[in-house]
C-alpha cells in the first residue's frame, strides 16, 4: 500500500488488510510505504488512527517507511493511492514484470487524500475497509 508520506491514506490500508486477513487466516505480508522521505519512523497522522480506532482497527504501531525498488521484489502487488503515486513508484520499475504489479488501490479511481481535511478522514477509512475486503474477495 502506497501513498505520499506512509502516514494517512496507506497506513489506514495496511492496518485493515493486516487486520482483515489475519481475520481469515490468509498468509499474505501486509506493508505500508510513502513515495516521500518526510516521515520515515513516525507513526500515522493521529487523525488516520482516531479514523482507525473508532471502526475498530488500530493502527498506532505502525511507523513510516519510503518505498524502495527492492519492494517489487518482496511484494506481488504494489496498491498506490493516487496517480501521482502511480507514476512515481511505476518510473521505479526495472522491468515489465514490476511495472504490471502497480496497481491503483481503487482499480479506476484516486483515493482521496484527507491529510487538508479532518471531515475526510472517517469517510476514507470506511472507503478503504470496504476496498481491502473486495481486494480480498478478488484475490482469495
Amino acid at each position: 500500500m502506497v501513498c505520499l508520506g506512509n502516514i494517512c491514506r496507506s497506513p489506514l490500508a495496511e492496518g485493515i488488510m493486516r487486520h482483515l486477513v489475519e481475520k481469515q487466516n490468509l498468509n499474505w505480508e501486509i506493508a505500508s510505504a510513502g513515495t516521500g522521505n518526510w516521515h520515515i519512523g513516525q507513526a500515522p497522522d493521529h487523525r488516520s488512527i482516531a479514523a482507525a480506532q473508532h471502526a475498530g482497527y488500530d493502527i498506532s504501531k505502525q511507523r513510516a517507511q519510503q518505498f524502495s525498488p527492492a519492494m517489487f521484489s518482496k511484494y506481488d502487488l504494489i496498491l498506490v493511492m493516487d496517480q501521482k503515486n502511480l507514476n512515481d513508484v511505476k518510473n521505479l520499475a526495472k522491468t515489465a514484470e514490476e511495472h504490471h504489479k502497480v496497481k491503483l488501490f481503487l482499480a479506476n479511481d484516486e483515493l482521496v487524500d484527507p491529510y487538508w481535511d479532518n471531515a475526510l478522514f472517517a469517510p476514507v477509512c470506511k472507503q478503504v475497509e470496504d476496498r481491502c475486503k473486495e481486494i480480498i474477495k478478488e484475490l482469495s
